[in-house]
């Protein structure tokens, strides 16, 4: 596994043995970021980030800074790894060990705000995650904002904001969702 494009682009990055882990695939990663362009200075959040392999694209690609969240200890070091092998300026990134609908509460509560977010969680947890990520997300969006989720194709993980781009490969399904923006005129 490799970062695809960008400052880091063909850095190989660490990933954890056995199954537990699922990386995002370098084909599925290169042609989301394709859908995605430009992330100049965006603010991002990877939740369920494992390697860190779409933070760490999205950085390399322009993004201004990622927050990556991983519960378990064991892939949160090698995705801290990667970061420090990768030499990513401090300053860019935050790792935060930890439950992700708790990490999303905690956001929520400092008034943290993202242009891109990244869900990738447990294939298995997928469906049952939709309705209380859709609860806490909107609050963290900044206008405009995408979201996007990786899950089986057989057990979509669904959220309540508008979808404008859904891509299959093999089982991996792969939804963009935007934020709708505020109406100027409406004020």
């Amino acid at each position: 596994m490799r970062v695809i494009a960008g400052s880091h682009g063909g850095r190989r990055l660490k990933a954890p043995r056995g199954r537990g882990t699922r990386p995002t695939s370098d084909r599925v990663r290169e042609a989301l970021f394709s859908m995605l362009g430009d992330l100049d200075e965006s603010r991002v959040l990877d939740l369920f980030a494992g390697t860190g392999a779409l933070g760490i694209e999205a950085l390399s690609r322009g993004a201004g800074r990622a927050v990556f969240v991983e519960r378990d200890r064991t892939v949160s070091r090698i995705l801290g790894e990667n970061l420090t092998d990768l030499e990513i300026d401090p300053e860019r990134y935050e790792l935060r060990r930890g439950e992700a609908l708790r990490a999303l509460r905690t956001a929520r509560d400092r008034g943290e705000f993202y242009d891109l977010v990244f869900i990738d969680p447990p294939y298995a947890d997928a469906v049952a995650l939709g309705p209380k990520l859709s609860a806490l997300l909107p609050a963290l969006l900044a206008p405009g904002a995408r979201i996007v989720t990786e899950s089986d194709r057989r057990g979509r993980l669904a959220i309540d904001v508008p979808v404008t781009t859904e891509r299959r490969y093999g089982d991996t399904s792969i939804t963009i969702h935007t934020s709708p923006c505020p109406d100027p005129s409406a004020q």
